[in-house]
Formats: C-alpha cells, structure tokens, sequence
C-alpha cells in the first residue's frame, strides 16, 4: 500500500496567553491523507482548520502529537516538507513590490527552474487565470481578488507534490472559480495531493473525494461525501411548485414536522427528517390536493451535513 501524503496523529497545538485562559486551537487530531486526493478541511470559524495548516506547512509548532508530509516529520525536518509543498493560507502575500509575470518567475527560480521554459509556463498560467491584461503590474496595486488569483497561480508554476490551499477561490468571478476547479481536479488526477479549505461548502462538495469536518479544533467526522451523508440519514430536500396553491397546506405538512417550511408565490421549500416511504407520502398528499408542475427531492447536501454535524458537536460539549 502507498504511504499517506499526510499523516497526523495525536496533534495538539495550545495557545498560552497571560491573563487569560489557554486556548486549545487544535485538541488531539488525528487523520491521514492519501497521495492524488483533493482533501477538504472544514469546520466554522475558530475550528482550528488554519492552525492545522500552519503545522502541516511548518510555520507553527504543535505542541505535541506528530505530523508528516510524505514521510517527513514536519517539526524535525521542516526543511525537507517545504522542498515539497506549495501554499497559499489567507494571511499570505505575493511580493507586493513585484509585478504579476515577475511573481510567477521568481517563484519558479527559488525551486531551481531557469530559462525560457518557465516564461513560457508563466504566460500559460497566466492565460488561465485571465492575468495577462495585469502581468506588467505591480501586486501592490492590484486588488485583494487580483491578487489572490496571483498566489494561486503561483501554485501551478512548480509541479510540487502537495498543494495547501486556503480559501482558493477569494474574488473570483463564477467563470474564472470554475476554470480553476477543472484545474484541480486535473492536478490531482495526474498524482498531485490538494488539502484545501473553504467556506463555500459546494465547492468541497463538487471537488473533494475526501472531506474532515472540525469543530473546537477536535474531529467530528471523516470520509467520502456520500459517507458524511449516511451520518445525517432521512434528511429531504422537497420542491414543489403548483398550478396554485392547496387549501390546508399548513395542516397536511405540520403531521410531518419540516426543519423547513418555505412558501414563495405557487412553490413551497420542505426540509424534512423522516423515512423516504414519509417522504413520498407526503409529496402524494400535497398532490392530490392541487395540480403539480414540478417535484424535486433531494437528499441532504454537504452544507446540511456540515450544520448538522457541527451543531450536534456543540450540544455535546
């Protein structure tokens, strides 16, 4: 079996301040990541997903447990983790003073490439992400999405084996995000590991085949989306629009207790948490009163796992 591209175990990382209680930013994690996938790191603000990406890209020391980056232990040969690993967290800048092209070819020279095969590398890259109008510019004067797109980039001058990704699609317009996520999925298919983490919880379900959800710097849950999906079983999405409508519309559905309960003119929203048989009962009750013009069910999305999961997590606590 191939090593893991990542391998934690046990990892702690406390924040000692004066005055104030100590802060457990990541609270014995463990998890592995295997070489070729996109892997998603996510979980709600102060989970811990940055810290955890501060370690494993070796700008912050845990205080103990382990982390290794193919192999390399990422506190004993910090080194060696960043010979191979390209990242771009959100507190990263490109060099402000540097124009875009010139961004892209010092990072391709501080990785040992030279010569006319990373130029023309940079005005590929750059064609991909709609750069080419800025590449004379200087970073400082670009804005913050510009410039994001411009770290980003960066990532695809270097065929380094792992990708760190935080927030990668900042100021993107939908043409240009959806662009890079082709991309990604292409890097990965010809072997290259993505950890990424995102607040926009569909780009991580369209792109990774491997998620870990945190809460409170702690895991919550692990594993293919579909696998995340079975935590939150019976959980429906239903969408019906009517030619108008039905009379004791409220009656029929409160028998069935939706988490959500929309109406918007003839189309009405139902969450509901119950066995798919219900579910379907419910749709043929709702029809028989009125004429429907469109039914959709669907069952429960990554962002509804994600809330599920992380609020159970603090109901526990």
């Amino acid at each position: 079996m191939t090593d893991p591209a990542i391998c934690v175990d046990h990892l702690v990382k406390i924040y000692r301040r004066t005055g104030s209680p100590e802060l457990r930013a990541v609270d014995d994690l463990s998890f592995t990541v295997r070489r070729g996938a996109i892997f998603g790191l996510l979980g709600p603000n102060g989970a811990g997903k940055t810290t955890t990406l501060r370690i494993l890209t070796t700008i912050v020391r845990p205080t103990s447990g382990t982390a290794a980056v193919l192999g390399y232990d990422v506190a004993g040969q910090p080194l060696e983790v960043r010979r191979r690993i390209g990242v771009v967290i959100q507190e990263q800048a490109a060099d402000l003073l540097l124009t875009v092209r010139e961004n892209l070819l010092t990072f391709a020279r501080f990785h040992g490439l030279t010569g006319p095969g990373p130029r023309r590398r940079a005005d590929e890259v750059m064609e991909w992400f709609d750069l080419q109008s800025i590449a004379a510019q200087k970073v400082q004067d670009l804005s913050g999405g510009s410039r994001r797109r411009v770290q980003v980039a960066k990532m695809f001058m270097v065929d380094l084996p792992i990708i760190f990704l935080d927030e990668f699609s900042t100021g993107m317009d939908p043409i240009l995000k959806r662009a890079v996520m082709d991309r990604l999925r292409g890097e990965a298919a010809r072997g290259r590991t993505i950890v990424l983490t995102t607040h926009v919880l569909t780009e991580a379900e369209e792109l990774c085949d491997d998620i870990l959800i945190i809460n409170k710097g702690r895991r919550v849950a692990h594993g293919s989306l579909n696998a995340l999906k079975l935590l939150t079983d019976r959980l429906y999405d239903v969408i019906l629009s009517f030619e108008r409508l039905p009379d004791g519309l409220a009656d029929i559905v409160a028998g069935y207790r939706p988490d959500v309960f929309d109406v918007s003119h003839n189309t009405v929203h139902l969450r509901v948490r119950d066995e798919e048989s219900r579910v379907l009962e419910l749709v043929a009750a709702l029809s028989k009163k009125e004429r429907v013009l469109r039914v959709e069910i669907n069952g429960a999305s990554l962002e509804d796992v994600f809330v599920a999961l992380t609020r159970g997590a603090e109901e526990t606590r």
